[in-house]
């Protein structure tokens, strides 16, 4: 019994930091700024969203105004952007960051974006035909874990392009 009463004073003393975080928000508590950046492009410098969904290795999820700070490692997959003005934009990113501080702003950093729309459906399918066939001839465990994340890569990226 006195592990579940630790365990519960420790949850609701996380719920008052938590509550205490959204007191300490800024004045315009409503809006967020997004940073995000690949090594090929700055999309986005400081820029107020209304949304950000990003692929992760412990789930996909959203982010609003007001979310718990947090950070986050990026899977391969697509981060939709749903902007202030109504637009929705849908980058592919291969792995990276994704950091949530308590002021509301958000910085993405991948190891590579692209648009959606910048991809060729074609050149993304020989690319993972090209990862496929480099698991099956891959001899070492170094080669094969190399082979399976190019493969990973590449099965996030074709199913982005269609």
């Amino acid at each position: 019994m006195a592990t579940i009463s630790r365990i519960l004073r420790s949850f609701l003393k996380n719920v008052h930091l938590q509550k205490r975080f959204y007191a300490d928000a800024p004045p315009n508590e409503n809006q967020m700024k997004l940073t995000f950046a690949g090594a090929n492009k700055v999309f986005y410098d400081n820029v107020i969203v209304k949304q950000v969904d990003v692929p992760s290795f412990s789930g996909s999820f959203g982010v609003l105004p007001k979310h718990v700070p947090c950070l986050a490692v990026l899977k391969p997959g697509v981060v939709t952007v749903f902007e202030e003005k109504g637009d929705v934009k849908k980058i592919f990113v291969s792995s990276g960051t994704i950091t949530i501080n308590q002021d509301s702003t958000i910085q993405v950093l991948a190891e590579e974006a692209h648009p959606i729309e910048a991809l060729d459906k074609s050149a993304c399918r020989d690319l993972l035909n090209k990862a496929q066939d480099q698991l099956s001839r891959a001899s070492s465990e170094k080669d094969k874990a190399e082979a399976e994340i190019a493969l990973e890569v590449t099965k996030a990226l074709e199913q982005a392009a269609l």
